[in-house]
C-alpha cells in the first residue's frame, strides 16, 4: 500500500512566483491559502511578488471581514465554519489528483455565496473540493475575495485613484482567474478549460464575470446555482456619493478626507458603515453591496444585455424549489384530506385563488403534495427563467436549465432549501447528515456530480443515469428535474410562476430574523447561505 499522507518535497508545486508546498492525502494533493494577489484598500489588486525558497500552503488564508457577526442558525440543514478575518484576503485553495503539468484536467473554480457582502471559500462544510476532484478527475479551486465595503464601495466621484473601487471585489476574482490561467498547469489543470461555478451570490459573481471584458479568455464555461435573483430589500437604495458621505460622517471624517478613510482601522470602518446603514434604515432606505456598472463592468445582462463573448460561453443555470421558505413546517401532510390541504393553501393565497393555485402547481409538479405550493420560490426562479430565455436567444452556446426539488427527511419532509443542492454537486453528502436519504442520496449525488464534471469537461451535462437533457431555446425552457426520480420537463412552469407572482402576498426577506430565538437577544444576521 502507498503512503496515505505526505507533506514533503513530493508535494511541492512551482508557481510563476515561486514554490509552494501542500499535502497529499488519500489520492488528492491539497493546497490551502495560496496568495494570488495583493491590494491596498479600495484599489485594484496587483500580482504577488516572487520569492525564494518554498512557502507552505497548509492553512486556509484569511477571509474577508463581515459587517455583522452571524447568529448560529440552521446548522443541521446548512453546516458552516468560520475563520480569522482580514481585508487582505486574496487567497485561493486547490484540490487535485496530480501535479503533472501534462495532465490537462478540467478546472472548476468555485465562487462562494453570501451575496456580495459575506461568506468565504470555506464557510460551508460542503465547499471542500477533495471529493469532487477525486470523483470527477478534475482540479477544484475555491477563492476568497473582498466583500461589502472593502470590495464594493463606490468612491469614483472622489477622484481617479478610486475610479473602480466599486468593483474591487470583482477585480480580485479576475486576478484569481489570471493566477489560475498562469499557474494551474503546475497542479495538473488545463488553463484552456476552466469552468467558473457558484451558488447564490457566487452565481451572481459568475454572471458578473461574463460582463467584464478583462475576464474574457480566463474561463470557458459557467454554472449559476440559485444565482439569478431579485432584490431582497425594499425602499430606496442608497449608493454612490450619498453613502460615502454618511460613512465619512460616522467615522468622524470630512468630505475631503477620503484618503484617510482608506487608512483607518478595519473595525472603525465597519462600525462607520453599520452606523450609516442604521441611519438610512430609519429613513426607509437600504444599502445593497453590488458591482458598479462602468467602463470596466458592463452591468447586469438582464438590464443591459449579454456581451457577445459571454453569449458564446456554455452555461448551466438553475435553482431549488423551496429556496427561502421560512414558513413553519406542516407535519404529516400526506395524511391530510384534500380539503385540509386546500385550506392550508387558502391561508396564504386566499380562498378565491386557492383552487387555481393548486391546479397550476399540480400540473407542474404532479408528484408533490399540494401544500408545497406555499414554498415555491419566487425570489430566484422568475429571474432564472428569464435568464435562460435571453441567453438562449442568439444560440451562440448551449444553455441548460435545472430544478432541484428534493424533499428531505426533516421537519415533515422539508422541501429543498437554499444551499441544499450544493453537497450533491460537490459529491460531499457524506459530510452533511441531513442529505443522507436512504435509496436516494447515493444515486442522485452521483448523477449531479457527474453532470457537473461532464459539463466542465465538454460543455454538455448529460450523464449516465439521467434522461436526455437538451439545451433551452428562446421559445422553450427545457428543465432537468433533479429529484428522487430525475426527469426532463419542457415549459412546465410557464403557467405556474407568473400566476404565483400575481397572487402571492407581498414578501420582504429579512435575514436578521431568520430562525431567531425570542429568548436570545444576541445581535447579528442569521446564516442563510
Amino acid at each position: 500500500m502507498g503512503t496515505r499522507f505526505k507533506c514533503n518535497e513530493e508535494t511541492i508545486a512551482r508557481t510563476k512566483a515561486g514554490k509552494i508546498r501542500g499535502f497529499y492525502d488519500d489520492g488528492i494533493y491539497t493546497f490551502h491559502g495560496i496568495r494570488y494577489a495583493r491590494a491596498k484598500r479600495f484599489q485594484m489588486p496587483e500580482p504577488v511578488k516572487p520569492w525564494e525558497g518554498v512557502k507552505d500552503a497548509l492553512s486556509y488564508g484569511y477571509i474577508c471581514p463581515v459587517l455583522n457577526q452571524p447568529r448560529p442558525t440552521g446548522e443541521v440543514t446548512t453546516p458552516h465554519r468560520f475563520w480569522p478575518e482580514n481585508e487582505n484576503c486574496q487567497y485561493l485553495n486547490i484540490w487535485t489528483g496530480t501535479l503533472d503539468p501534462r495532465a490537462k484536467k478540467p478546472v472548476l473554480v468555485w465562487l462562494h455565496g453570501g451575496g456580495f457582502f459575506s461568506g468565504s471559500s470555506i464557510e460551508q462544510v460542503c465547499y471542500d473540493g477533495a471529493a469532487l476532484a477525486d470523483f470527477g478527475d478534475v482540479v477544484v479551486v475555491s477563492v476568497n475575495h473582498r466583500l461589502n465595503v472593502f470590495g464594493y464601495l463606490d468612491l469614483s466621484s472622489f477622484g481617479e485613484p478610486y475610479k473602480n473601487s466599486g468593483n474591487a471585489g470583482m477585480a480580485d476574482l479576475v486576478a484569481a482567474l489570471k493566477w489560475v490561467h498562469e499557474n494551474i498547469e503546475a497542479f495538473g489543470g488545463n488553463p484552456e478549460n476552466v469552468t467558473i461555478f457558484g451558488q447564490s451570490g457566487g452565481g451572481a459573481k459568475v454572471t458578473a464575470l461574463g460582463q467584464i471584458p478583462e475576464a474574457d479568455g480566463l474561463f470557458h464555461k459557467a454554472v449559476i446555482m440559485s444565482g439569478v435573483f431579485s432584490s431582497m430589500s425594499s425602499g430606496e437604495e442608497v449608493k454612490g456619493r450619498e453613502l460615502v458621505l454618511e460613512i465619512l460622517h460616522q467615522a468622524g471624517l470630512k468630505e475631503d478626507d477620503v484618503d484617510r478613510l482608506a487608512g483607518i482601522p478595519s473595525q472603525r470602518l465597519i462600525e462607520a458603515v453599520n452606523a450609516a446603514e442604521k441611519k438610512f434604515s430609519g429613513e426607509g432606505k437600504y444599502v445593497e453591496w453590488n458591482p458598479v456598472p462602468n467602463d470596466w463592468y458592463v452591468g447586469d445582462p438582464l438590464d443591459c444585455g449579454f456581451r457577445d463573448h459571454f453569449k458564446a460561453i456554455p452555461t448551466l443555470v438553475g435553482s431549488v424549489l423551496g429556496e427561502f421558505d421560512l414558513q413553519p413546517p406542516i407535519l404529516h401532510k400526506d395524511q391530510l384530506s384534500l380539503k385540509e390541504r386546500r385550506d392550508i393553501v387558502a391561508e396564504k393565497y386566499g380562498d378565491e385563488y386557492a383552487d387555481e393555485v393548486i391546479r397550476r402547481f399540480k400540473a407542474a409538479y404532479p408528484d408533490k403534495n399540494e401544500v408545497y405550493v406555499r414554498s415555491v420560490d419566487l425570489l430566484f426562479r422568475p429571474g432564472t427563467l428569464e435568464y435562460v430565455r435571453k441567453k438562449s436567444e442568439k444560440g451562440a452556446a448551449p444553455v441548460y436549465c435545472y430544478m432541484f426539488s428534493v424533499c428531505f427527511d426533516i421537519d415533515g419532509d422539508k422541501l429543498a432549501w437554499h444551499c441544499s443542492d450544493i453537497p450533491f454537486w460537490f459529491h460531499n453528502t457524506s459530510l452533511i447528515p441531513v442529505c443522507r436519504i436512504d435509496g436516494v442520496t447515493e444515486k442522485l449525488e452521483k448523477v449531479m456530480s457527474m453532470a457537473l464534471v461532464n459539463f466542465a469537461r465538454s460543455g454538455n451535462p448529460n450523464a449516465a443515469g439521467l434522461p436526455g437533457w437538451d439545451p433551452c431555446t428562446p421559445d422553450h425552457v427545457v428543465t432537468m428535474i433533479l429529484d428522487r426520480i430525475c426527469e426532463v420537463k419542457i415549459d412546465h412552469e410557464k403557467d405556474l410562476i407568473p400566476y404565483l407572482e400575481k397572487v402571492t402576498p407581498p414578501f420582504h426577506f429579512d435575514p436578521s430574523v431568520m430562525g431567531s430565538d425570542d429568548d436570545d437577544d444576541s445581535e447579528g444576521s442569521a446564516w442563510f447561505y
